[in-house]
């Protein structure tokens, strides 16, 4: 099989899939776009190899699938995940159309790894899963009937990376810091917030989650990470001492 060798960098995740043949159907629309990379989390047994009947020319994408036990380490390696879902909602910041997202991922393709990922096709992904994600895309839809199925969402995002990857856009220079990196951090000012007594020991994700969006609209480097996880630290040492 033959991918772009740019879009080579970007991984479609699918998060508990409830049917084989949406998964061939997807296999199929990456292939038509140029991409190679699938990660399947928790899929489902496939008795009647429907995906491969789906797949219809793309059998290699599904047969180079990794599969990963939960999204946490699907995304192990990744540098940036962008989440999609219906729904905007009000506290989310980082919200951007398949369009933009293309537009601003494409540049960073040449030392990056991107992962965009697809929740199930009947409750899409939930809100511990989008708090990995550092970005989240919503396709825009007509409000009589916005819910697009699991294939076609991942054409319309595809189509635009596949676009965007030929217009020419100069790349930018950036090693963005890995998910684990990412989370490891996330880990830490949790336990820190909640050492000051900032977040409800109780009730920390809604917080928490603020703090995701924001770091996440900066794209955070490894030299960004070691400063912000140095600044945690010293408090750490601070209130070790008691002072």
């Amino acid at each position: 099989m033959q991918s772009d060798p740019l879009l080579d960098n970007i991984s479609i995740v699918l998060v508990d899939t409830r049917t084989p043949a949406n998964i061939g159907a997807v296999a199929r629309c990456m292939m038509n776009m140029g991409l190679g990379r699938l990660i399947l989390v928790d899929p489902p047994k496939d008795g009647n190899n429907d995906a491969a009947r789906l797949a219809a020319g793309a059998d290699e994408i599904l047969r180079r699938a990794a599969v990963a036990a939960t999204l946490n380490e699907a995304l192990a390696g990744q540098h940036l995940v962008i989440g999609t879902s219906r729904h905007s909602g009000r506290q989310r910041k980082n919200v951007r159309t398949p369009r933009e997202m293309a537009e601003q991922v494409v540049p960073l393709l040449a030392g990056n790894r991107v992962a965009v990922v697809f929740g199930s096709e009947v409750t899409g992904l939930d809100n511990h899963q989008l708090a990995l994600c550092q970005e989240i895309l919503s396709i825009p839809a007509s409000p009589a009937f916005p819910s697009l199925n699991l294939s076609h969402a991942v054409m319309v995002v595809a189509y635009e990376l596949f676009i965007a990857s030929r217009t020419g856009v100069p790349a930018q220079p950036r090693e963005l810091a890995s998910a684990g990196d990412l989370e490891n951090f996330y880990c830490h000012l949790q336990e820190t917030l909640q050492a000051i007594g900032f977040l409800d020991a109780g009730h920390p994700d809604r917080m928490m989650f603020t703090f995701r969006q924001l770091f996440g609209r900066a794209r955070l480097e490894n030299r960004d990470i070691s400063i912000l996880r140095g600044v945690l630290s010293s408090v750490d040492r601070m209130l070790r001492k008691g002072t």
